[in-house]
């Protein structure tokens, strides 16, 4: 009997590395294409970097692959040189669809101009904890409605451009205080509450016609008494096909966080999901083990060949769907200068000051500490140097509050010591700027004016210098 290749049921995932580039992933791109991978996940990296790279993996298997990455926030987000884009919960408060739409196109455009033909997003997620500590900006909001064509518009901009699209995370992850990088959630609303809130934008999303859906790594147990994370939930999964009537592909969320692995070893994890209704595993820790867990799986029935069958033939199908005619013949709705008009409208406290040279800048970043750097605070330092602005002390105090979601942690605002260090910042500021979710305006105290900036990537800095720049008398 011919030997299934599961190996094609399996992505890893490659890590640009300052100083090593992607040269130190040689073993593991080896590893990985000798156990027949259906493709490879890109994080980080110059864009002409992994151009190259995604060239030469595509060369070296000798077929197509599926090529993926987490690019919620445009090209920019992961590959240096393509661009960035505000985070959906501030691109939904333009109340424009044509931007999302755009927004869904200008990504896929990149991505597809570096190889990178699969884009993880969008997030359907809704926006309902406070003390998420993983959601917050990444959602389009916490209206059902809102989200849902929210999410159809990208999905339609980033398709109709060439890329195929991912909705995450199936069923919902906006009502989990724990983040399943470190545990496995548990979300306690009813079977009803979750399907006509939390369900909407998904179901949505299979209308219009989104190529993937990624699971939880999150117990329901109203959708699932077992309490199994929805990645191995065969319930979970069922009702995904016969319900929502989707019938692309199922993948998992990253198999490297513990909320799929509570209770069952990783071989049990990589087994179950696919046995459960999931098509494609995705970032495993070692691709081998993967690889070799789903053989021995096979070998001893636990996992069911048949099923086996029908998730190859929907990985089959991503790829064709890549090569359809017409992909990419649709326009982009005009672009939108989204961080301007953002900033324009982002005074939440008070009028906007006018400002003396030089600018005494304090930084209260509540993103450093974790396993991967954030993206560089200084933007707004380096954009007002540029303009001319003299900076130092003497002046105008203005003080940047730098938090975004980051799985590391464990929560939703900011943590203690940043509210120390904001808290003998703002004594005696004329502004204060938040690159962080709304909400988080709540804990910024001072009676200085409070500018909303949404998120640290360097288009939103970039604007906010510009904002500050045309507040500084002359």
């Amino acid at each position: 009997m011919m030997q299934r290749p599961v190996g094609r049921l399996v992505l890893p995932a490659l890590r640009w590395a300052d100083g090593t580039g992607f040269g130190h992933e040689a073993a593991a791109i080896d590893a990985a294409l000798e156990s027949g991978a259906g493709g490879f996940i890109i994080f980080g990296g110059p864009a002409g970097d992994v151009r190259t790279l995604t060239s030469s993996l595509v060369e070296r298997a000798g077929r197509p692959l599926l090529v993926g990455a987490d690019l919620e926030r445009g090209a920019g987000q992961q590959f240096a040189g393509l661009a960035e884009i505000p985070p959906p919960l501030a691109l939904a408060s333009l109340g424009d669809l044509d931007v999302i739409r755009s927004a869904g196109a200008r990504t896929a455009r990149d991505a597809l101009s570096v190889g990178v033909n699969w884009v993880f997003a969008p997030v359907a997620d809704l926006d309902l904890l406070a003390d998420n500590p993983i959601v917050q900006t990444r959602s389009f909001g916490a209206d059902p409605a809102v989200v849902a064509a929210c999410v159809r518009a990208w999905i339609e901009g980033c398709q109709s451009t060439g890329a195929l699209a991912c909705v995450k995370h199936y069923p919902g992850h906006g009502r989990t205080a724990t983040d399943s990088h470190a545990g496995l959630p548990v979300v306690t609303a009813g079977a009803a509450e979750l399907r006509r809130s939390d369900g909407v934008p998904f179901a949505e999303a299979i209308r219009a016609g989104v190529a993937a859906v990624m699971t939880a790594h999150v117990s329901y147990p109203a959708l699932d008494p077992s309490g199994r994370p929805a990645t191995v939930s065969g319930p979970i999964l069922r009702e995904l096909r016969q319900e929502l009537g989707f019938d692309g592909a199922v993948v998992t969320d990253a198999l490297i966080m513990e909320g799929a692995f509570v209770g069952r070893s990783e071989g049990e994890a990589f087994a179950q999901a696919l046995g459960a209704g999931v098509d494609l595993l995705l970032y495993p820790r070692e691709v081998r083990a993967a690889h070799a867990a789903l053989v021995s799986a096979l070998e001893d029935g636990t996992l069911d060949g048949a099923r086996v069958d029908e998730a190859l033939v929907r990985y089959h199908a991503m790829l064709e769907r890549l090569g359809m005619p017409g992909a990419g013949a649709a326009s982009e709705p005009e672009t939108v200068d989204a961080p301007a008009l953002l900033i324009e409208r982002g005074l939440l406290r008070g009028a906007a000051p006018s400002l003396r040279e030089p600018i005494e800048l304090i930084v209260v970043d509540d993103d450093v500490g974790g396993p991967y750097p954030p993206s560089p605070g200084d933007w707004v330092q380096r954009e007002l140097e540029a303009l001319g602005i003299r900076l130092g002390a003497g002046g105008s105090r203005v003080v940047l509050v730098l938090a975004e979601p980051r799985a590391w942690k464990g929560r939703g605002g900011l943590g203690e010591a940043s509210r120390m260090r904001l808290a003998a910042a703002v004594q005696g500021a004329e502004l204060t700027v938040l690159f962080a979710h709304p909400r988080v305006a709540a804990e910024v105290p001072g009676p200085a004016p409070l500018l909303l900036a949404w998120h640290r990537q360097r288009p939103l800095q970039d604007a906010a210098a510009r904002w500050i720049a045309g507040r500084v008398r002359r």
